[in-house]
């Protein structure tokens, strides 16, 4: 505690001086590195866009603007063609730290498009959100799973109901999932069915997501990823 000194001011009042604080009482702008891990496929690693266009990469610019102060450090388990038993197999070979304080989940269209049974994806699937769990400093509520993008509403998928039908198959087996363990879900299948009315959601492939598309992602991403990186 300090003593009040009293001075006088030029008018001849008496003015209240009040040392000015000790440096050490300034406390300086916190500063954090938060680990970022996108696991995923080709939609992850972003087939056919820039590497800042992927919506890894775009969410990480959009985190460090919401947290200027601190770091974000991202890394992506990700290869286009990977099914859930590749992308496992992967983690297992790479064995990331599980300290990671987010990580997001999006794999599945390969199951579909290379014709895996089900049943597959139904075993592997919690496996892959239990694993991200694990690497999310095993705590559920750091991981986000992004529903698959419906490749029919592309050029190379021409419309095709029967696409649609599968990957909606699949991805209402990944949100009841989610629901029934309080699992955070992100529904972006919607942004990508606008693809053919909208040409510029497609990637110059004529098959996967463009950056602008990733962007929406990212728009639905970024309030979540937010509330885990607060808490």
């Amino acid at each position: 505690m300090f003593s009040l000194l009293l001075v006088w001011s030029c008018d001849g009042a008496i003015a209240d001086y009040v040392p000015p604080p000790h440096p050490e009482a300034v406390v300086p702008p916190s500063s954090k590195i938060f680990r970022y891990l996108a696991l995923g496929d080709s939609y992850t690693i972003g087939q056919s866009v820039c590497s800042t266009c992927r919506f890894p990469a775009q969410l990480k610019t959009q985190l460090k603007t919401a947290f200027p102060n601190d770091s974000i450090a991202l890394s992506i388990i990700a290869q286009t063609g990977w099914t859930t038993t590749n992308l496992i197999s992967a983690i297992n070979t790479q064995n990331p730290e599980a300290n990671q304080d987010l990580v997001t989940l999006l794999i599945g269209v390969n199951n579909q498009y290379q014709h895996k049974p089900f049943s597959v994806y139904e075993q592997e699937f919690p496996a892959l959100v239990n694993k991200a769990i694990a690497l999310a400093k095993g705590d559920k509520t750091n991981v986000i799973v992004v529903s698959i993008p419906d490749y029919a509403y592309t050029p190379y998928g021409q419309g095709a109901a029967n696409i649609s039908y599968e990957i909606n198959q699949y991805n209402t087996f990944a949100q009841n999932y989610c629901g029934q363990h309080q699992i955070r879900f992100v529904n972006i299948t919607d942004i990508t069915q606008q693809g053919l009315s909208d040409p510029t959601l497609v990637a110059t492939d004529g098959l996967h997501p463009s950056e602008i598309a990733y962007s929406r992602f990212v728009e639905r991403l970024l309030p979540q990823a937010k509330a885990i990186l607060l808490n």
